[in-house]
């Protein structure tokens, strides 16, 4: 029988499709001029027709000297009006992510322009943040997406569309809904993990069909499955590893933490403190105002 080839492998299991939330993906996804011109299209609130042409950009922002840090984003998009958007999907916690995304849409901004060249050519820039991570960014609501920018924080009048950071946080979005805005739909696909998923959204709109369609060729070819695989084992790798030392971390935690109350217990009944034994082992307030009176 005829050794099958690992084309005709990947090509029998025609159920596999990559996932948006893998960035490697949505990188390739927005390869697609109508794939990023519906997608912009939501985001901006326009019609797909008014976003006439697309531009991908060098994705390595510049330094601006030796010691300075350089700026890498995933999918960075000239408009025909010269603004910029930034497409990011975001799949491991970060610290100092506001800092970091402030950093990133700055320096996009301030890369408009030269020594001597007029203030006026500074055109309108957008980062779009998608998140999968495991906590949420804004703790405090259910919002799922939301749009930040200058304004005044009495009134809430913006100041000025120059700057803007969008945030998609896909582990809020609620259930589904009828008349759901084109952005939520758009949420829903880069969220699907089934292929029925995937078709549902296809159906609802031209431009997240274009999308899908992309993704079944992208899952389809065997050279960007590859390299899909290579970069989700990475990043389970990366994974793992950061699980393992927080879990290290946490039960070293937990060791000096019963070593703790152990020298604390010894203490107390050493000088014959019973009550206040008592009282600690039910009061964790008490408990560290003991461990502060013993140095402890």
């Amino acid at each position: 029988m005829q050794k099958e080839t690992k084309t005709e492998v990947y090509q029998a299991a025609d159920d596999f499709l990559m996932s948006p939330k893998v960035d490697f993906c949505f990188k390739e996804l927005f390869q697609s001029p109508k794939v990023r011109q519906g997608f912009l299209a939501a985001i901006l609130g326009k019609n797909p027709g008014e976003i006439v042409e697309t531009q991908l950009m060098q994705t390595i922002l510049s330094k601006e000297s030796a010691d300075s840090k350089y700026g890498i984003l995933d999918v960075r998009v000239l408009m025909t009006n010269g603004s910029q958007i930034d497409l990011e999907m975001q799949v491991a916690p970060l610290e100092y992510w506001d800092k970091r995304m402030i950093f990133y849409l700055s320096k996009m901004y301030t890369e408009q322009i030269q020594e001597g060249d007029d203030y006026d050519k500074i055109k309108k820039c957008v980062r779009v943040h998608v998140s999968i991570l495991d906590f949420n960014h804004f703790k405090d609501d259910n919002k799922c997406y939301r749009e930040i920018a200058f304004c005044d924080l009495e009134n809430g009048e913006k100041y000025t569309d120059l700057l803007e950071i969008h945030v998609m946080e896909l582990k809020k979005l609620p259930e589904e809904q009828t008349d759901e805005p084109l952005l939520i739909k758009w949420m829903r696909f880069l969220a699907a993990n089934r292929k029925e998923d995937f078709e549902k959204m296809a159906e609802q709109d031209q431009y997240i069909g274009e999308a899908y369609e992309t993704l079944k060729k992208l899952s389809a070819d065997e050279t960007k499955r590859l390299e899909y695989e290579v970069r989700q084992k990475a990043l389970r790798d990366k994974n793992a590893i950061e699980d393992y030392g927080y879990h290290r971390g946490e039960k070293a935690g937990e060791e000096l933490g019963r070593s703790r109350v152990n020298r604390l217990n010894a203490k107390l009944l050493e000088e014959d403190r019973l009550d206040d034994l008592k009282e600690s082992l039910l009061d964790t307030d008490y408990q560290q105002k003991l461990f502060e009176e013993f140095g402890l």
